[in-house]
């Protein structure tokens, strides 16, 4: 009886310091990001086959691919992250094997859902592999497959957060990354749980538009761009000590300046909706929010005083968002075995 493996990730929203662990900021200056991984994951299957083909099928792009283990895929906008895990991990004296991968957020979401795919998948072939990899060797090797291998533009939080898991303060330097796993009072965790909501704007961005622009921005030594990422550092710090001193007033106070830090990076990550969605939502009792990604539409995060929390859900509702709630996941990269029956 075939023996399958199974992985998941969860997703993660980011509180402060976005922006900040994206080249050339963190070379110069150093990165510094809090975030936290909630009950929204990337999910993964990986079955042995008896012959040499490899098989995929991605649920949330409708798409599946078929090709012998001695191929090389063409990277041709189809499911290319997945072949270059597989180029990157595979082994071509292996029998093949069928891959299912499934998200619970529609990728360009801005919960780094590209990302915890890719830790989701790194952690499939590390299993049938037999890979002896460390949690940090998990996230980095997913993070050179994304940005170096394949050249998607975009910073280094995400494939952290996904496999670590919980709340984390992370340090981003030329040559390193460390990861700072906070102790945040369950009282707390409860409290943010009851007083946030997450919106989704119905527009998928394209981060990379708007990290170029960013980038470019950085570049030239435009004073706006340089001045908010260096605040989404300050702010990543204050909001920490908030979160760990139990100063949630104040934490949601933070989450609305590290909004208005974030909009100096690049005039992309605002859009009209989003201006009037979170006007609307400060006007119904939320007292801070931002965008959960790179910016221009996914999810947008606010946190509100408990008793006001419905009449800003139902403001953002009556624009024609979709609300919903949320809880937070302490467990990062989770991998298991099972019969298939």
């Amino acid at each position: 009886m075939p023996i399958s493996i199974r992985a998941r990730a969860p997703l993660r929203i980011s509180f402060a310091g976005g922006g900040t662990d994206v080249p050339p900021f963190p070379e110069r200056e150093g990165g510094l990001v809090l975030n936290a991984t909630i009950d929204r994951y990337a999910y993964g299957l990986l079955r042995p086959r008896r012959d040499r083909r490899i098989r995929i099928e991605s649920a949330d792009f409708g798409v599946s691919l078929d090709y012998s283990v001695d191929e090389s895929p063409m990277f041709d906008g189809k499911l290319d992250l997945v072949k270059a895990a597989i180029r990157k991990l595979g082994d071509r004296s292996s029998p093949g094997y069928d891959l299912f991968l499934h998200s619970n957020a529609p990728p360009g979401s801005g919960l780094g859902s590209s990302s915890t795919v890719m830790v989701t998948l790194v952690g499939l072939l590390k299993e049938h592999h037999g890979l002896a990899l460390t949690e940090y060797e998990i996230a980095q090797l997913s993070h050179t497959i994304e940005r170096t291998d394949l050249g998607l533009l975009g910073g280094m939080q995400d494939q952290y957060a996904a496999t670590f898991g919980g709340f984390n303060f992370i340090e981003f330097g030329a040559d390193r990354v460390i990861v700072n796993p906070l102790r945040v009072n369950e009282d707390v965790i409860n409290e943010l749980e009851h007083n946030m909501l997450l919106c989704y704007t119905g527009a998928t961005r394209r981060s990379d538009g708007i990290i170029e622009d960013q980038t470019a921005r950085l570049e030239q030594g435009e004073t706006e761009t340089l001045e908010g990422l260096r605040m989404q550092k300050e702010l990543a710090v204050e909001m920490k000590n908030a979160l760990l001193r139990r100063q949630l007033n104040q934490f949601g106070d933070l989450l609305d300046h590290a909004w208005r830090e974030k909009k100096r990076m690049s005039p992309k990550i605002a859009t009209g909706f989003i201006d009037e969605a979170y006007a609307e939502a400060r006007k119904n009792g939320a007292l801070g929010g931002k965008v959960t990604g790179a910016g221009g539409g996914g999810y947008m995060l606010f946190y509100c005083a408990f008793q006001k929390k419905h009449r800003v859900a139902e403001a953002l509702v009556r624009m024609g968002g979709k609300v919903t709630e949320f809880a937070f996941e302490q467990k990062g990269l989770t991998t298991w075995s099972m019969d298939d029956a």
